[in-house]
């Protein structure tokens, strides 16, 4: 039996929506309190086929939605109220737009006549979000008739459609009465065959890119695999897997690839950052060809490394926009990772894969050697430690700032199937831990990896914890300030850096905790952390704050970074 709600036009008009969201496969809906979004949020709560989760705070219940939606690649609703509240959205939005992440955003509001006139909580809300949207629509003030109840439906099917390479944004405005109140505006349609209404709907695939066949035109090239937020990640590791069997090529799998967390073939390479921060090595292992898989790596040597090479360099996205962020001779190869054929022109250069192959392993060695001898719970060993004891397959979101950074020169490449999570379309700090509580939810066991600044700029969002079904353990590194500045030309110069960037503060985290109802250790030792995340709990939030000295293991990294180069020469 279909779900309608006829007891008046705005009940109506929104269980058909909802009912058009399921038929497409839309499960999830993220809604925040408010009057105007009444009809929605009664149709989506009502509704048995969607799980509809409430969030207070618009900000953190976007961000909470981004992480259902990158956890699941599948459309996840967020609802809201008019006036201020959608303008909230508006970071997630921006994430989810440049990491291509769907969301269905729908923000209440006033009917045109109540706009411009002072009428309480009403803002200009059309096209809020710009560009950073790949459809916008405002739907027409609900009528209870069967024409507009069609358009209605062809509308929001086009929206789900679309969420294809991003986040989509519907206005919705309604007349009063807001509640689900009877007036018999609706009862006419009752009659109607809805099961037909809706027999031609159902969850359409994702529309893949174009397929393409690439020959490689040298023996002497690298396959680099960059940042890849994939659902399917078997598929997308034997991809890049049939690439490097087909060109010999060694692979440089970045920590946000799944490469660098799965069994694969050949010469798979984690440490080039520090092997290229010797000028020499970087001059010899200067590749001919370049194939970029995913987003730009993570590393900003690799990248200097690629932009002052002479490669011929190839970027395989299927994206429209622009992904030549280095601005140098890179053309791209318009398709979906599954939809590429990898031809070799011949056979590679033994010798240069060869060469790959023995500094890979020395920098390895000499990377772990350097933080073993480091007595010190330094920030460098936590990622370590999660690397080596960490259960198998857990999904870890990392922050933005040191800890993506930390992953990407420590962790080394394994096949023990952890799944990493980031948001690196804008690389904020914004809605850290609300989104990783939307990829934990209703998931297995999941952990963050946080730097103190990046979870305090989000600490609303421990209002949806009671909400959250599942474990989340917070690894929280806790440097009292922003550690990344202190790797910045501008450390230099304090006065005034550590006030302006460092931002230095002086939270009690169990006391927060505590007023949240949060579980919180502090982490002594190595030995402390190692068994703490060995196992992790089925529910809950809990916080293992590991305290460190900023200006300490900015040093630490230099200097071991440096140790390690020269020791490759």
């Amino acid at each position: 039996m279909t779900p309608l709600d006829f007891r008046n036009t705005n009940t109506l008009w929104c269980s058909v929506l909802a009912e058009t969201l399921v038929r497409c496969g839309v499960t999830q809906a993220v809604i925040s309190p408010g009057s105007r979004s009444t009809p929605l949020t009664m149709a989506l709560a009502r509704h048995p086929g969607i799980e509809a989760v409430p969030v207070l705070d618009e900000r953190s219940a976007a961000f909470f939605a981004l992480g259902l939606a990158k956890r699941g690649r599948k459309p996840v609703v967020l609802v809201c109220t008019s006036g201020t509240a959608g303008a909230n959205y508006f970071p997630a939005v921006i994430e989810a737009h440049e990491s291509g992440v769907p969301l269905i955003v729908i923000t209440a509001d006033r009917p045109p006549e109540m706009r411009d006139c002072a009428s309480g909580q009403t803002i200009d809300q059309q096209k809020l979000f710009g560009g950073f949207v790949r459809f916008y629509h405002e739907f027409a003030v609900p009528e209870a008739k069967v024409g507009l109840l069609r358009y209605l439906r062809q509308t929001v099917v086009h929206a789900v459609e679309r969420t294809v390479r991003g986040p989509v944004h519907l206005n919705a405005p309604f007349r009063d009465p807001l509640p689900p109140i009877e007036d018999g505006t609706a009862q006419q349609l009752v009659a109607e065959d809805w099961e037909a209404f809706f027999s031609h709907l159902d969850a359409k695939a994702p529309v893949s890119g174009q397929r393409v066949t690439w020959r490689s035109p040298g023996a002497r090239g690298v396959i680099v695999a960059g940042p890849a937020d994939t659902e399917n990640v078997t598929d997308y590791v034997t991809k890049v897997r049939e690439f490097a069997k087909a060109t010999g090529w060694p692979v440089l799998a970045d920590v946000l690839s799944p490469v660098r967390h799965q069994e694969c073939d050949g010469v798979v390479v984690a440490v080039y950052d520090v092997i290229l921060r010797n000028a020499e090595r970087a001059r010899a292992l200067a590749p001919e060809t370049v194939l970029c898989l995913g987003g730009w790596p993570t590393s900003k040597v690799l990248r200097g490394w690629l932009e002052t090479s002479a490669a011929e360099v190839w970027l395989v996205s299927p994206h429209e926009a622009n992904r030549e962020a280095l601005h140098g001779r890179a053309r791209q190869l318009r398709a979906d990772i599954g939809g590429l054929t990898v031809e070799a022109a011949g056979p590679a250069d033994a010798v240069y894969v060869q060469a790959w192959r023995e500094v890979a392993s020395a920098a390895a060695f000499a990377l772990a050697s350097g933080l073993e001898a480091e007595g010190a719970l330094v920030e460098p060993k936590v990622t370590a430690i999660l690397a080596a004891h960490l259960p198998a397959r857990t999904p870890l979101f990392v922050a933005n700032s040191m800890p993506v950074r930390d992953l990407e020169y420590f962790w080394p490449a394994n096949a023990r199937g952890v799944r990493v999570f980031f948001s690196r379309g804008a690389n904020g700090i914004d809605g850290t831990l609300s989104t990783a509580l939307g990829i934990a939810h209703g998931a297995a066991p999941a952990v963050l990896l946080t730097g103190d600044l990046a979870l305090l700029h989000d600490t609303n969002g421990f209002l949806s914890v009671p909400q959250m079904r599942g474990s989340l353990t917070i690894v929280l590194v806790n440097n009292a300030g922003g550690g990344i500045f202190n790797h910045l030309p501008v450390a230099q110069f304090d006065p005034p850096f550590e006030k302006y960037w460092a931002t230095p503060q002086a939270v009690d985290f169990a006391k927060l905790c505590a007023a949240y109802g949060v579980g919180h250790v502090e982490v002594k030792d190595t030995a402390h952390l190692t068994a703490l995340i060995g196992a992790l709990p089925e529910a809950g939030v809990r916080v293992l704050e590991v305290r460190t000295d900023r200006v300490r293991d900015t040093a630490f990294r230099k200097q071991l970074f440096a140790d390690v180069a020269a020791r490759l020469a």
